[in-house]
């Protein structure tokens, strides 16, 4: 913002400076350029008539020298002819006397009481008079003079007005540079406030005491906000790090109650038992499922560096007991993808909610297969071979608490965490329809940088318990 505030400045003092000297120099130049054909003109008048006067008396004699020491003074030329057009006089001495010149255009002119002043090429002015008394003319003057002094003059203050014209684009350059800093100050400071804000900590409060006073308000307000959001976030956390023990302990309790009364109940009562207890664990999932997103929301932590490979074929070895309780194999393919961009502990948790979907509606004897596909980006497919969904539940399945018609005890919110964390680690989640039957989640994640090396992860912030996520994952 410097720079253009800079530029923009410099530009307008441009704009200015060329308004003010352009015309100037043109008005010099042109004032110039009068003066000295005026001087001329003046010269010529009087020249002529002290030649009138000489030719009248039929004397001549002393009007060479007169002529000759004036041509020299003014480095001029002058020519005098009688009233014939015949040569009398010649400063330079190249046309022998007696030349008829009333064959000129301007001797012509004024040999009939007619002056003439004009510009022939290569910067020369000529002015012609007529040597004459009233109406008789009895010859005529010329004075040629170059106008190379003046175009010079006008040259020399043509340097002078762009020189003064730098000199005025430095000095409003560095005026410009200290205002633009002084300016643009507090917005730097706010840009590396908001920077670090990002990260939930106003580590790097913007500057109070600098810039206009407009932008010092907008510095104010912003650290106040901020301030107040810390606070929040703060409040957030804790109520997130607080709530999963003081929410477990009574549903704990609740249950071994329940559990306890079992052996009182009559044989009757025991399914309705049953079913409360079901209930109980199913409370039990959705709140372990909502502090997990809350944590999720509250946390901090950057995508860093994940090995994708190796996650997927441990996650598949884990859940590979579970899968075979309900005769369900789990399999690995696809091309190696190499370490991803994630959350810490991100894809083993979207993996764990994937699975957990999968064998809750995969039919016995079917497969669920990991696939990697590497490319521009990283894909992770989850395929099984359950009954997939229709368009209308695919835009609905990562709301919180949806549940399609096949998800049995689900809570809701395992797609939803799903998507959250994906989007956390600057991917996007599609579904597909498998081949044949059931659905396809494709998960796709960014390439990690290169040399870019894991940062430390930060404790309880970046999981929700990989375990518990799967616990209560449902479509």
């Amino acid at each position: 913002m410097t720079r253009r505030l800079l530029l923009s400045f410099l530009g307008i003092t441009l704009l200015v400076l060329l308004g003010l000297e352009i015309p100037f120099g043109v008005i010099y130049g042109r004032v110039e350029a009068a003066r000295f054909t005026q001087a001329v003109e003046r010269d010529a008048v009087m020249l002529t008539e002290l030649a009138e006067e000489e030719i009248e008396q039929g004397d001549t004699r002393a009007l060479p020298e007169l002529i000759s020491d004036y041509a020299t003074r003014t480095d001029t030329r002058v020519t005098v002819v009688d009233r014939t057009g015949a040569l009398l006089i010649d400063s330079r001495t190249t046309v022998p006397r007696r030349t008829d010149l009333s064959g000129s255009t301007d001797i012509a002119d004024a040999l009939r009481n007619r002056p003439t002043v004009s510009t022939r090429p290569g910067d020369v002015l000529t002015v012609t008079r007529p040597a004459s008394s009233g109406t008789l003319v009895r010859g005529a003057v010329r004075v040629t003079a170059s106008t190379s002094a003046v175009a010079a003059q006008v040259r020399r203050m043509w340097v002078i007005l762009a020189l003064a014209g730098l000199g005025v684009l430095a000095l409003a350059a560095v005026i410009g540079f200290a205002i633009s800093r002084w300016v643009t100050r507090p917005l730097r400071t706010l840009e590396h406030a908001t920077a670090s804000f990002a990260d939930g900590v106003l580590s790097d409060p913007p500057d109070l005491h600098a810039g206009p006073p407009e932008l010092r308000r907008v510095a104010a307000a912003f650290t106040a906000t901020a301030t107040r959001l810390q606070h929040l976030l703060h409040a957030q956390h804790s109520f997130a790090a607080e709530a999963s023990h003081q929410l477990k302990t009574p549903l704990t309790a609740l249950r071994l109650r329940l559990e306890n009364l079992e052996p009182r109940l009559h044989p009757d009562a025991h399914p309705d038992l049953d079913d409360t207890l079901a209930e109980i664990d199913r409370l039990d999932r959705l709140v372990h499922g909502l502090l997990a997103l809350a944590r999720l929301e509250n946390s901090a932590t950057r995508p860093q560096p994940v090995d994708l490979d190796a996650v997927v074929a441990e996650r598949a070895e884990t859940w590979a007991a579970f899968a075979a309780e309900n005769d369900v194999t789990i399999t690995v393919r696809g091309t190696a993808a190499g370490p991803v961009s994630a959350l810490p502990e991100a894809v083993e948790q979207i993996i764990d909610n994937l699975l957990a979907n999968a064998l809750r509606v995969a039919p016995p004897h079917s497969t669920i297969t990991l696939a990697t596909v590497p490319g521009h980006d990283v894909e992770l497919h989850v395929i099984d071979q359950g009954p997939g969904m229709t368009p209308e539940q695919q835009a609905q399945a990562c709301q919180r608490f949806w549940r399609g018609d096949t998800t049995g005890d689900g809570t809701g919110l395992g797609l939803a965490i799903v998507a959250k964390l994906t989007r956390a680690s600057g991917g996007d989640l599609t579904f597909l329809d498998a081949p044949g039957r059931g659905l396809d989640v494709v998960i796709r994640l960014n390439r990690a940088p290169a040399r870019q090396s894991p940062r430390p992860q930060l404790a309880d912030e970046g999981r929700a318990g990989s375990a518990v996520l799967s616990s209560s994952a449902a479509r």
